[in-house]
């Protein structure tokens, strides 16, 4: 058995409609210690079965388990058959990247009971094969997400980080969610149901960004920098904050806060909200479900460095410099009726590590 860890983003920027029918992304990933749990038997024969309590999860082929597992078979040139409990507490849906991690929960967990490994570039080419926000799952950690999400580098490690995740009983369709930036930033053409990241999909933050930035018009539409232009922007803000870490400066830094007593882990994150880093899908998502703002809201009164939507949601997260103070909130969320839950963020060696639950 396997732990499926789950993610958010940190900033997403959405671009121009690319040819083959995505949105052009650029977005940071963070894996946190949230799981579902991943158990694969093998047996001679040939097929594959998918088994879960929640009905919601899809038991065919159309299950990301089944084709990660269906391509890796392949890739080892195996035939055998396999069965894929899913021990669901994830929320399906959200943004969380639960589906997409237990996708490569299931090929990492058939590798280990077959006794056979692949190479890292096969796991990354099914992984990219089968959905967007796969190969981040591959890696783990703090992870640059490129092209249509998929293209992943590794990235400096954030320090571990109390985390607050709440899931509001709020369904958003992330394809419509696309076609509403469209029709808000006044561009032609509609987003392909590809786009559908939700398998699942991608997040980010929300302070002001650095120069223009989208606002609300009295058309009801937005002003926004071109496509082009809005990639570009997060490109350099990232580049700027990469940078400064690199540089390891003492005394004040990219954000202008002394560093006093603070943790390497809330200096650095102060730097990456500085550059002012957004999730896109917030203008679209918050006038439709103001609810959603409000859980945002909370969590920044409760004292979150930064909050946001994870994806086009509807789960939210805030990070927190104590545990405490995260679970204050948690506990806050919950007696307001929704559901929420204290964690922490998961750095790539610790999500290795953590990976196994027991040896096969």
């Amino acid at each position: 058995m396997v732990r499926s860890f789950a993610k958010i983003n940190l900033g997403l920027r959405i671009g121009g409609l690319r040819p083959d029918g995505f949105h052009e992304l650029r977005t940071v990933y963070q894996t946190i210690a949230l799981e579902d749990r991943i158990r694969v038997e093998v047996e001679s024969g040939a097929g594959i079965e998918i088994h879960c309590q929640d009905s919601r999860v899809p038991q065919d082929e159309s299950n990301t388990c089944y084709r990660t597992v269906e391509r890796t078979l392949a890739a080892l040139k195996l035939r055998r058959r396999v069965r894929i409990e899913i021990d669901k507490h994830l929320p399906v849906g959200g943004g969380l990247g639960a589906a997409s991690s237990n996708a490569v929960a299931a090929m990492l967990a058939l590798e280990r009971v077959l006794g056979k490994e692949l190479a890292a570039r096969e796991r990354l080419r099914i992984a990219t094969e089968v959905g967007s926000d796969l190969p981040l799952f591959v890696i783990g950690g703090t992870v640059l997400g490129v092209g249509r999400g998929e293209e992943v580098y590794p990235l400096p490690e954030l320090p571990r980080m109390p985390c607050v995740v709440a899931i509001p009983a709020v369904a958003v369709s992330t394809p419509k969610a696309f076609r509403d930036w469209d029709v808000q930033t006044g561009r032609t053409g509609q987003s392909c149901p590809a786009d559908d990241v939700r398998g699942e999909a991608l997040p980010g933050p929300g302070p002001a960004s650095v120069g223009r930035r989208a606002t609300s018009s009295s058309a009801g539409k937005l002003t926004a920098l071109p496509p082009s232009d809005r990639i570009m922007e997060f490109s350099r803000v990232l580049a700027a904050w990469l940078t400064v870490q690199s540089k390891q400066r003492s005394g004040k830094n990219l954000s202008g806060v002394p560093r006093g007593s603070r943790s390497r882990a809330e200096i650095q994150l102060l730097d990456l909200v500085h550059t002012g880093i957004e999730n896109d899908f917030e203008y679209v998502v918050f006038p439709q479900y103001p609810e959603l703002k409000e859980v945002k809201r909370v969590l920044e009164h409760a004292g979150a460095l930064y909050a946001s939507l994870s994806g086009s949601g509807s789960a939210l997260y805030g990070l927190f410099a104590e545990r405490s103070s995260a679970e204050r909130a948690a506990a806050r969320l919950r007696k307001a009726g929704t559901q929420a839950v204290a964690t922490f963020t998961l750095g790539r060696v610790e999500y290795g590590k953590k990976f196994l639950v027991a040896s096969f």
